[in-house]
């Protein structure tokens, strides 16, 4: 399955869900159907009487639509099947209402006085329920929701309508979900980009099983990120540890070169022969096999750390160090 193919699936099993919730608050069906509508629907004129055409590619949302219509106000409407025409493969679902539109729309606050209003009163969806219920008709209808699966995270509604748009983010950030707008050529993107808020965005609008999905998928990302974090670190360590060994043999090397080893404060050979005789072995190991007594790691440490100063210091200036030439 591609990308494209699994972000349609998990957006489709969105609304599937969405679809399968009971309403049985009349308010909130209103305010469910007002988005669907609003944001899907097209008006049309036949013999003097309005006509109104809700158009979906999803199956699941254009039964719903029909189902809210037939439960809440008792309208004749039906769906027809179009096929669409050049690349998009897609059956465009069509419900269509032909009586009672004018009233429909006037009672959903979407028409009024012959003029199409560009929001919905925000008092209108000043009840919680009616909030939830906006929002999920607003995904139905517009809304897409990348596989977190196989993405990045991405929740998105688009309109045609900055004032909807706006409204819209208003909204979803009444629920804390941080929503933004941008503009597109053709129009206005709401949209989610962290995992959290996406979530909270599911359990807003009552796809609860998208939730724990997300959840999952999000809990099993972290846990991934943070095992990498630490093998990354590890790895990190172990190389900053296999330079730090490197560069003291190479170290040692050069002072045999220059010098001779034979030349070095007693302590400082030992530590260098030591060093050169166990080179894989890390500093804990080393101070064990000085032959004139064991010495911590803070020992081996130190007296490493003067060789490679001694080393810096002959490639720097050209010079023996004082404390050879004493010796």
């Amino acid at each position: 399955m591609n990308e494209e193919v699994a972000i349609m699936s998990f957006a489709s099993d969105v609304k599937k869900e969405l679809t399968t919730l009971e309403i049985s608050n009349p308010d909130n069906a209103k305010a469910e159907l007002s988005a669907l509508l609003r944001m899907n629907g097209s008006l049309g004129l036949t013999n003097q009487h309005f006509t109104l055409n809700v158009q979906t590619e999803n199956a699941a949302t254009a039964r719903r639509i029909l189902g809210l219509l037939q439960q809440f106000y008792r309208l004749p409407s039906e769906i027809s099947v179009r096929r669409q025409m050049k690349l998009k493969k897609n059956n465009l679902y069509v419900v269509r209402i032909t009586q009672g539109v004018s009233e429909l729309l006037d009672d959903l606050h979407i028409f009024e006085d012959f003029e199409l209003l560009p929001t919905v009163p925000d008092e209108w969806l000043e009840p919680e329920g009616k909030a939830r219920s906006y929002l999920r008709g607003a995904f139905l209808a517009a809304g897409s929701v990348n596989n977190p699966e196989t993405s990045r995270y991405h929740l998105e509604i688009y309109s045609l309508y900055e004032e909807q748009a706006t409204q819209l983010a208003n909204l979803m950030n009444r629920f804390d979900l941080n929503a933004k707008v941008v503009e597109r050529r053709s129009g206005f993107i709401v949209y989610l980009k962290e995992a959290e808020k996406i979530g909270d965005m599911m359990k807003v609008i009552g796809a609860t099983n998208a939730m724990f999905r997300m959840e999952d998928v999000r809990i099993i990302r972290d846990m991934r990120n943070s095992v990498n974090r630490l093998v990354n670190a590890e790895n990190a360590n172990l190389d900053k540890t296999v330079n730090a060994s490197q560069k003291q043999i190479d170290d040692i090397l050069f002072l045999d070169e220059e010098i001779g080893l034979g030349r070095l404060p007693e302590k400082l050979r030992e530590i260098a022969e030591v060093r050169l005789a166990h080179r894989e072995e890390p500093l804990s190991a080393l101070g064990q096999y000085v032959p004139s007594g064991e010495i911590s790691k803070s020992g081996v440490n130190h007296r490493l750390r003067k060789l490679t100063k001694m080393a810096d210091e002959i490639r720097d200036t050209g010079q023996i160090p004082k404390e050879i030439q004493r010796g």
